[in-house]
Formats: C-alpha cells, structure tokens, sequence
C-alpha cells in the first residue's frame, strides 16, 4: 500500500485544518493554491492527486539541495538503520565524531569543533550561547530583515515581524541595515559579544552584500574581541558554488552554522561549528548544552554520504556551470521582460528575482502553480522572488525551468496590463 495518497485531498485539507493548521489551510485556499504534497523525486514534486507536476525551484530553502528522496542518501539511511538508533547524547560517540571531523575538514582556518542539533533555529541558539558564554558579554547584532529560526534567541536575532508577539525575549538585541559598515561599526561598543548575518539573507529577498562588507565586519570583530557568526543555513554546502558561501567572500568567520541541506532532505541534522579558541568555555562546561536528538546516530551516516556527494570533483564544477547557465539565462528573460524582471541577484545557485512592485512576488508565486514551477516569494520583501533549484538540476531540467519562466513572466505582462 502507497503511502501517498490514502485518503482524498478534499479530505487531506480538512484533517489538515482541523488537527494542524487551520490558518494555513484558510490561507492556501484563499490563495486558491490547493496543492498537497504526493511523490517527489529528483528536481519534481507532484501533488497528491498525481495530476500536477512542479519542478522544486524553492527546495525549502535548501533543504532539498541534493533533489527529492536521494537514492544514495536513502541508502545511508536504510544501512545505519541495520546497526544504530538515535544514541546518548551524554556519552562519547563514534559516528559524531566522524561526521564532525568531516565537516571541519571542509572549513576554513580553525573551524575544528561542532555542537550537533536537529534544526537551524537550535543551531543558531547554540552559536549565540557560545558567543555569549566566551565574551561574557550580552549585546548581539543581526541585520533588520534578517531570519535565523523561530527559536528562543534566533527569534530575538530575527526580524520584528517573527519576535513581536512574544515579547518580552531576551534583551540585548540590536539590528543594523544588511551590508552596512558604518552602522554596524557604530552599534559595536564594549558589551558586544556577537554578529550575526547570513551570508546571503534569502528572506530579506536574496541580497548580496557588498564585496568589501564581510572583510569589514570580520576586522570589525577583530579590532573589538567580538564573535563573527556566519549563518549558512540555506547559503553553505555548494548553494554558492563553494563549500561554504562565506567562502565566496575569502572571510574565515568564528562560528559557522549550518543545518537544511546536511539533512539531504531524508533526516534531521544541524551542526554550530566553531574555531578553538572558543572551546575552553565549553571545556570547563561540558554537559552546559544538550540536545537530545541532535546529532542522531542513524542520522550521521547519512550525513557523512552528503558530504561525500559534497566532496566529488565534479560536483561543485557542476553547481558553478549551472550558475552560469541560469545566469547567462535569466539576462535574456530579463531583456525581453524589462518591464517586469528588474533585477537577478545571484551567488552561485542562490538567486532572486526582483520584480517591479510588491504585487509581483505573490502572483510569480501563484503563476508558478499553474505553470509547473515552485517558487516563493522572500517575505521580507515580496518584490523578490527565492529561486533555489536543486544543485543536482541538470542541463535538460534548467533550461526547462528557463522556458517556464519565461511563460510566467509573459503571463505576469498580461495581467498588470489588464
């Protein structure tokens, strides 16, 4: 029996309404978007019905960077599952470790050690605590428009739209405007412990930094005694056509955190990974942060084949000729529907689509649906679009997503004309 599929999407919805979210379920119908997820596989995602089809370009901000149910990663999984369980987060681990001595291996300078949770929000958490906890300072610094997770102190780092109606948080959050030297010198004082950016804030809508910002920031940090995190949740493990999208920049932060697509879309896995001259804080305080589930044993080996994927030669020369293509791509679009695309902003494979007003993000959206293309529009700002494909996409299946959105944008024309 198929686990797809066992009940009607007329009744999938209304169990949906009922028992997990009667607002999203008020939400999508309004949207008239009644699509339920069914079977996916590779850059696809059909709805339950089978009938309708979308080539995945928003992949949950990365989570699926290695496609839809990944034959490989599925198969780490099934073989872990044949010997491990979850573990004992109090106890000394093998598989842990092997993960973690694998993924500092792909960091810059000495970003050595790894704390292991479940989700980015956790991860984010950790990094802060960290930072706190070494500086014994409270002050942290995030960018307006910014998101780092829904949790405790990544909610309080993020933007007030996410952390209004649960004040009071944690105080001693400051937000500067995104890629601005001068304001982020300015809020630094002596009770600064941390800043936090991502390297490409996708739910600010996808904005690059200026080349010189995080060079700026890291001497900033430097000159003050302050921690750099770099949130790579959605930017890092190729998205930017490196390893890591602060690798784009030559900047060697002092906490990386990534989460999303370690998982290889198949188990949970986030991991805070920071240089050594951060650890004496956790040595003296070994068992000062938990995480039950984090770092799951059966988990790790999957992870360690998402790495694996990571490390082939081929694969980031992939991701970097597949830029290339959307790139080169998306200029013809956006000459032929000036009118309408007015800027790509693009690292690597992590691009955004600006549109000409506010309107546009929720109807590419929405056009998206009826074409056969997922995308999603930044919350932060709804003129842009996230325009995440998988990193597996192939020749064949990008130029395929460039036709759609050509037809998007024509169809888009047609009704700011009407």
């Amino acid at each position: 029996m198929s686990l797809i599929a066992q009940h009607s999407e007329d009744e999938i919805i209304a169990r949906f309404a009922r028992h997990v979210s009667s607002g999203k379920a008020e939400f999508f119908a309004q949207a008239g978007i009644d699509f339920v997820f069914g079977k996916r596989k590779g850059v696809y995602i059909w709805d339950v019905t089978g009938e309708q089809k979308l080539i995945d370009c928003h992949c949950n901000g990365g989570v699926f960077n290695l496609g839809h149910h990944n034959a490989r990663i599925i198969a780490a999984l099934q073989k872990a599952l044949t010997e491990l369980d979850i573990g004992n987060h109090h106890f000394i681990s093998e598989h842990r470790a092997l993960l973690a001595e694998r993924l500092t291996s792909l960091c810059p300078g000495d970003l050595k050690r790894v704390i292991f949770g479940v989700g980015g929000g956790e991860a984010i958490d950790m990094a802060i605590k960290l930072a706190r906890g070494h500086t014994g300072r409270p002050k942290v610094i995030s960018a307006q428009g910014g998101y780092h997770g829904h949790t405790g102190l990544a909610l309080a780092a993020g933007d007030e739209q996410y952390r209004k109606p649960f004040e009071p948080l944690s105080p001693g959050f400051v937000q500067v405007p995104f890629g601005d030297l001068q304001a982020l010198e300015a809020a630094i004082d002596e009770q600064t412990a941390a800043v936090i950016f991502e390297t490409i804030p996708a739910t600010l809508g996808i904005v690059v930094p200026p080349e010189g910002f995080f060079s700026g920031m890291r001497e900033l940090c430097d000159r003050h005694g302050v921690v750099m995190i770099i949130d790579e949740v959605q930017s890092g493990l190729g998205r930017c056509g490196a390893v890591w999208g602060i690798d784009t920049y030559g900047v060697v932060p002092d906490i990386i955190v990534t989460a999303k697509g370690l998982s290889g879309g198949i188990y949970p896995m986030s991991a805070t990974i920071y240089r050594e001259h951060l650890n004496p804080f956790l040595h003296q305080h070994p068992f000062i942060h938990i995480s039950t589930t984090g770092g799951a044993e059966v988990g790790c080996y999957a992870a360690l084949e998402v790495l694996d994927m990571l490390q082939e030669p081929v694969f980031l020369e992939h991701v970097r000729e597949m830029a290339k293509l959307f790139s080169d791509g998306l200029a013809e679009l956006q000459e032929r529907h000036s009118g309408v695309l007015v800027e790509v902003r693009q690292r690597g494979m992590m691009m955004g689509l600006k549109w000409a007003s506010e309107m546009c993000g929720p109807l590419m959206t929405m056009a998206g649906f009826h074409h056969g293309l997922l995308t999603i529009y930044a919350n932060h700002d709804q003129s842009v679009n996230q325009f995440l494909p998988p990193l597996t996409i192939q020749e064949d299946e990008a130029r395929q997503v460039l036709s759609i959105l050509d037809r998007m944008m024509s169809w888009l024309e047609g009704v700011l004309q009407a």
